[in-house]
């Protein structure tokens, strides 16, 4: 055995995937990292060891542009390339590679850090150190750093630090939470093991263990959804242990969860009412993947109202989707549903303030140990939102660091740095707009080669003489929602519709109410339509709709039996549709269906447009969107599209400065279609491997200041082929001098008929 110290920048504790975004994000911006993990692999609940699913704010699709950028969306994007088949081994690579490709981060896997020195009084504790034990290479690690971030998911360095935290269920009276219990009970959210199977192609016998708890003698077979050709994220719902101590009792709730699986499998394999003869059991999680334990508490608690109503806060810099999703504490034995989920009508922010500890002076946390309620707990403990929440904190710790100020400090006196940092970087945040400073885009005149001006469903070429023929028809029989962007005034809705007989279409435009909302909230005009009976034809809608600042507007076709739109993809950019109906594919969960989310789904036609035409022009995807921040869809699509490619002409995006002005680096962010869930393992697939919105042949060129503009006088700084990523950086050399210009050239799209430009940014 040997003894050994290492000294950082930031120590970061617990690998999942708010850890590694942590220690990312901090080595990214400079500062020497540690990574510790008591695992051999990272991911936390995600890797291949527990082999959960990825999800995020994207909701399984409920949510709208919401899938996260950042580090946490580089891995999502890299995953769909390298593993579209949902191997969760190769995930643990996507990971892995993620954490070992910078240069300033140690990794320590297998390192269990069980000791913490921290010295103060109750209220003003510092962490001096934690040392960790590598129990194969017997090697006592102790680690020391002026900044540390608990992503344990237990809260366990803040717990042996000192640091006050929450365990169980708040009161309702405690924070007004109308979903609490009356009073509050330590009760938690369960530990869950998931199984594969495997069809060999011949019968295969399975006798069952002594320790397989016979199913038929608990509520599960009656209450739950158990299905022969299921595994995996199908069976999320054996969860246990809520009313017992999540931490404390582990192994006995493993053992039970493992017991009910092999009775699982014994009650599909023997019972004689599944068709299962030549399946067998592949594997087995013995690892349970904990939803609950310590919330540590900072300056800020979020809570159920944060959720709901959508809080905006000054510190926002991370945010949820996810449903409030609460489930009973007997888990699995339960007899109602395995989960009520509720959901807000749109992403909702997570504050800064709910990611350092009250009382724990150089200590932040992101994860399942956030500064929650656990109502509120229940909205942002999935994974995706944990790794936004960890690239937040990993940024506030290097720059806690470069200030040589405390986590709080960086909230008092660096919280505008902090968010521009995280909006620079691509990180998932919502609403914050590019006040940057350094970036010399914010002071240049931004003109491109071409602009898309109409917002309309693409027009299919005739075929076959009909110019009809290449829509899908799609009977009016539901409510549909059109979502598109109204930059300056929406005046018409040009349709394409047929009717069997002689009938009115209702039309209605709805205002969405929180800015990155895509629901039907407030009514602003509506009219009628006669349509007359007959073949396709257009019918124009005459709805005025003149916000004072640009927004997302919601045109509602009313329900008529006796119309049909067409429908044709893909989609415009910055257009959705809705359908007025509830949609619910997992019937192990009960969904509240009050929320206008919920009563306008998107899943059942994502992807897919009614033919329309809106007038008069719009300026939501003009140039200037490029520069303006956001990075997402907020009150429109805040990005840069132009008209449609033609082979052989590149488009451009150009920055003209009146003054010269040296750059250190440029920035591009692509559009990689926010709006499209992707799953890091098997619970559903999407079919591009690649997104179509990127931009996939590029370059970047620079006019020195004082060169004549010609061909020849533009420098080529960067050239790329084969782009698959959002986020490129490329830096500027050192002796090139001040600048005139520079524009991002476009040559192809990965399939996109337009080049797409959400941010280009030139950093001084």
């Amino acid at each position: 055995m040997r003894t050994q110290t290492v000294e950082a920048d930031v120590v970061v504790v617990g690998g999942g995937l708010a850890g590694v975004s942590a220690a990312v994000a901090a080595a990214r911006l400079g500062r020497q990292v540690v990574l510790v993990n008591n695992r051999p692999v990272l991911g936390g609940n995600s890797s291949s060891e527990v082999r959960v699913w990825v999800c995020g704010a994207t909701a399984h699709g409920n949510q709208r542009w919401a899938r996260e950028t950042g580090i946490v969306g580089e891995m999502y994007v890299e995953n769909q390339y390298r593993n579209p088949e949902g191997n969760p081994v190769y995930w643990d690579d996507v990971v892995l590679d993620t954490v070992r490709r910078e240069e300033n981060l140690r990794l320590f896997l297998n390192t269990d850090v069980r000791e913490v020195v921290a010295t103060g009084p109750d209220d003003a504790r510092r962490i001096e150190s934690v040392t960790g034990w590598t129990m194969g290479a017997e090697i006592l690690t102790t680690f020391v750093a002026p900044v540390f971030l608990d992503c344990t998911g237990d809260g366990l360095v803040g717990h042996l630090a000192g640091a006050r935290y929450r365990l169980g269920k708040e009161s309702q009276a405690e924070f007004g939470e109308e979903w609490a219990p009356p009073e509050p009970v330590r009760e938690f959210l369960g530990s869950t093991l998931l199984f594969y199977t495997k069809d060999l192609g011949h019968p295969v016998k399975y006798v069952a263990p002594e320790s397989a708890i016979d199913i038929t003698t608990t509520p599960i077979p009656m209450n739950r959804v158990i299905r022969s050709g299921d595994s995996g994220a199908h069976y999320w719902w054996i969860e246990w242990g809520g009313e017992l101590d999540i931490v404390d009792d582990n192994e006995r709730i493993r053992d039970e969860l493992r017991g009910v699986i092999l009775g699982i499998w014994d009650y599909i394999k023997n019972s004689g009412k599944f068709d299962a003869d030549n399946l067998t059991l592949e594997w087995i999680g013995n690892v349970p993947g904990k939803r609950e334990y310590r919330r540590l508490i900072g300056d800020y608690t979020l809570h159920q109202g944060d959720v709901v109503d959508q809080t905006v806060f000054d510190d926002g810099v991370a945010f949820g989707g996810w449903s409030i999703d609460l489930h009973p504490a007997q888990g699995m034995y339960a007899e109602g549903a395995g989960a009520l989920q509720r959901f807000s009508d749109g992403v909702f922010e997570i504050p800064y303030r709910s990611l350092y500890s009250v009382n724990v002076e150089n200590m932040l946390f992101a994860g399942r140990d956030v500064s929650a309620t656990h109502i509120a707990f229940g909205a942002a403990r999935v994974m995706a939102t944990c790794g936004a929440m960890g690239q937040a904190a990993g940024t506030a710790a290097a720059l806690c660091v470069e200030h040589g100020t405390t986590p709080r400090g960086i909230y008092t006196d660096h919280l505008d740095e902090l968010r521009q940092t995280l909006l620079r970087w691509d990180a998932p945040a919502v609403g914050i707009a590019n006040t940057d400073p350094h970036d010399l885009a914010r002071r240049a005149r931004v003109t491109a080669s071409s602009t898309t001006t109409r917002v309309a469903a693409p027009v299919a070429e005739p075929s076959d003489g009909d110019p009809y023929d290449a829509y899908d028809v799609y009977d009016l029989d539901v409510d549909l929602g059109i979502v598109l962007p109204v930059d300056p005034r929406l005046d018409t809705v040009e349709l394409l519709v047929s009717a069997r007989r002689d009938t009115t279409l209702s039309v209605e435009v709805f205002s969405t109410g929180k800015p990155q909302n895509v629901v039907p909230a407030h009514l602003e005009t509506k009219t009628d339509v006669v349509v007359p009976a007959g073949d396709e034809r257009w019918v124009t809608a005459h709805v005025p709709f003149a916000p004072d600042t640009p927004q997302n507007a919601v045109v509602v076709l009313r329900a008529n039996p006796d119309v049909a739109v067409r429908l044709t993809s893909p989609l415009p950019a910055g257009v959705l549709t809705l359908v007025h109906r509830v949609d619910n594919d997992d019937q192990n969960v009960q969904i509240s269906s009050e929320e206008l989310l919920v009563q306008w789904p998107t899943k059942p036609l994502r992807g897919r447009s009614v033919v329309f035409r809106a007038g008069p022009d719009t300026r939501a995807l003009a140039p200037e969107r490029a520069t303006s921040g956001y990075h997402r869809n907020h009150g429109g699509p805040h990005l840069w599209a132009s008209s449609p490619m033609v082979a052989g002409r590149d488009e451009w995006l150009r920055l003209d400065w009146d003054e010269p002005v040296t750059g250190r680096e440029v920035r591009l962010v692509f559009d990689d279609d926010l709006d499209v869930e992707l799953n890091t393992l098997h619970h559903h697939r999407t079919p591009d491997e690649i997104m179509p919105t990127l931009v996939k042949d590029y370059r970047v060129e620079v006019l020195p200041a004082g060169a004549p503009e010609t061909g020849d006088a533009w420098v080529t700084v960067a050239a790329e082929t084969d782009n698959r990523w959002r986020l490129r950086t490329h830096p500027l050399p050192a002796d090139l001098g001040p600048l005139a210009a520079a524009r991002l050239v476009v040559g192809a799209t990965n399939g996109s008929a337009q080049a797409r430009v959400v941010a280009l940014r030139v950093q001084e």
